[in-house]
């Protein structure tokens, strides 16, 4: 008879020995760099190429109607593609319009720092990123997938960065006790076959609320989920019934009992049973911390705008630019 008493035997387990099988069995692949910066070059010139018939395609069903008033100083098509090579520079919205200065030697576009800072406010723009993310997922063919989902943060100021103050002040302390903003909670689904992420979430308060905007968002995408990997902060009943049809792999506390639904009673039951095979498909969640740091470090840890609505849209491009990079490799 299975027994809540087994759940913390397990996991006892785990701590002392199968966790060691676990990385025995596992195959460690190297990474050859030179291969790699290699691919990363071609994928950054393949993501370029594509964007301006991919955001032409988006941009198509957003019809405009304007009414009396002065003319924007960009076409819809400019403030996208604007939009999303600031993001890929990581310039601030000044640098970026005196970049914009010698850009004009090859093109017509010459604007104020004020307008690049409005493209993030602008709800064309916002619909046409949303319309990209949706037509890159189908470029792509992502439908039915196996996923991992975690959570992030980025850097409102340069003075602290996300991961060493999470690091200091354990996640109990995420929020800061002054009223001014420092960092920004992310969550995001990973397609684990095609490193695409199929949805994402932000929020000011919590890492559970981006959770919550990441699975609206997810709604409203024709994506299944088949199977899903989440860490510890994850592991309750409530979170596992969200994802009616899919298999949820999760560790479970210390202190999980048997309580809940059928389908946590079945989870807690394959995790006790078929631990290895078990661990081996939960761990792939770690390809989502792997993930967020290569996006770091191409787009950076920091996000320059302040708004709310601003910060969101530069989360959105970030992940555009994700899975323009992830577009076109096997």
């Amino acid at each position: 008879m299975f027994r809540s008493k087994d759940i913390q035997k397990r996991l006892k387990d785990i701590e002392d020995f199968l966790l060691e099988q676990y990385k025995e069995s596992k195959e460690d692949k190297k990474r050859d760099w030179r291969t790699y910066e290699q691919r990363l070059a071609v994928r950054v010139k393949k993501a370029i190429k594509n964007l301006e018939p991919l955001i032409k395609e988006a941009i198509n069903s957003v019809k405009i109607h304007r009414g009396v008033g002065k003319k924007p100083e960009l076409t819809f098509k400019q403030k996208v593609i604007l939009l999303l090579l600031k993001e890929l520079f990581g310039k601030s919205n000044r640098a970026m319009s005196s970049m914009l200065v010698a850009f004009s030697l090859l093109s017509d576009v010459n604007v104020s720092y004020k307008t690049v800072e409005r493209l993030y406010s602008d709800p064309e723009v916002e619909l046409a990123v949303h319309n990209l993310h949706v037509l890159i997922l189908k470029k792509k063919g992502v439908k039915s997938v196996d996923a991992s989902g975690d959570g992030t943060g980025y850097s409102l100021t340069i003075k602290k960065h996300y991961a060493s103050e999470i690091k200091k002040l354990k996640d109990k302390a995420k929020r800061s006790k002054s009223k001014k903003r420092i960092f920004i909670y992310s969550f995001k689904m990973l397609d684990l076959k095609t490193r695409m992420y199929i949805a994402y979430g932000m929020s000011f308060k919590s890492e559970k609320e981006a959770f919550d905007n990441a699975m609206n968002m997810l709604k409203d995408t024709s994506t299944e989920i088949i199977s899903i990997r989440l860490d510890k902060y994850y592991s309750l009943p409530s979170y596992v019934n969200r994802f009616e049809n899919a298999k949820v792999y999760i560790i479970p506390r210390k202190n999980s009992t048997l309580r809940g639904s059928w389908k946590w009673k079945r989870t807690m039951e394959e995790f006790t049973k078929n631990t290895l095979p078990y661990l081996r498909q939960y761990y792939k969640r770690n390809n989502s911390e792997s993930e967020f740091s290569a996006d770091k470090r191409r787009l950076g840890w920091k996000i320059e705008q302040k708004r709310e609505d601003r910060i969101s849209t530069a989360l959105a491009c970030g992940t555009i630019w994700h899975n323009l990079f992830n577009l076109h490799t096997d």
